[in-house]
């Protein structure tokens, strides 16, 4: 955020192109997936094209490119700023917010009896578990409402945003223990992770649980490391098959 002459200047986000999945059966569910830092849409939507999952329709956008604090500012692909991944790190709000948004207006065109879900890996998937929150508050950080009614969760080797002032924000929602009670979510980390930490993940885990989420699956994966692989994605396959009622997989 930059400041001239005592005025805030709000900062532009303009995502790049998005890709989309469309179902190979019947429609049931649509989730939009986040790719990670340095990324684009394209990569992560031709995995998910692969997957048995005839009912789901995926929605893969593009992050803004914008200078990226841990690269020494050179512009990336980015769901929002990120300077040093540490629990004392502080988070940019602003492109969290920004980003939430465009998953939820991704999300606002869809059928009213269509599931919705978000995930996403890496920095796309604390994006996730940010809309995640907002959804259980029932508004974006800057007070906005938060419009999509979220049926799942995922987050591939990824944090929770905002750990720290989870609890006490919950608290003071009333809404927001129905909401929070009901919420799937799926946490998958493997422990040879060098770039997030696996205690990242598993601290994001404990966090959602300690703070009111029923419905909290954390897996770790031993010898993983930053990326995914088949078993991994055989766990979201039979894990959204099963939280959003859908028919099943394809054989």
């Amino acid at each position: 955020m930059s400041f001239t002459g005592g005025r805030t200047v709000k900062r532009a986000f303009e995502f790049g192109r998005t890709y989309v999945v469309r179902p190979k059966g019947k429609h049931q569910a649509t989730v939009v997936w986040l790719h990670g830092l340095g990324d684009n849409g394209s990569s992560w939507s031709q995995l998910l094209e692969t997957l048995p999952l005839p009912n789901i329709k995926w929605i893969c956008p593009t992050a803004p490119t914008h200078p990226i604090t841990i690269f020494g500012g050179f512009p990336s692909t980015a769901w929002f700023d990120v300077g040093e991944l540490s629990e004392d790190a502080s988070d940019d709000l602003e492109g969290l917010d920004a980003s939430a948004a465009h998953v939820a207006n991704l999300l606002s065109t869809e059928p009213a009896d269509i599931k919705l879900g978000v995930g996403g890996f890496s920095m796309g998937a604390a994006t996730a578990l940010y809309s995640a929150t907002c959804y259980a508050l029932g508004k974006y950080e800057n007070g906005n409402p938060y419009p999509s009614n979220l049926s799942a969760v995922v987050g591939l080797s990824g944090w929770l945003p905002c750990a720290k002032t989870l609890g006490n924000k919950l608290e003071r929602v009333e809404e927001a223990a129905r909401r929070i009670a009901s919420l799937p979510i799926l946490l998958c980390h493997g422990r040879g992770d060098d770039v997030v930490p696996f205690k990242f993940g598993e601290k994001s885990s404990k966090a959602l649980t300690s703070t009111g989420f029923q419905d909290v699956t954390f897996k770790a994966y031993n010898g993983l490391g930053h990326y995914t692989i088949p078993e991994e994605m055989d766990e979201v396959c039979s894990w959204l098959t099963s939280k959003l009622g859908l028919e099943g997989c394809s054989s």
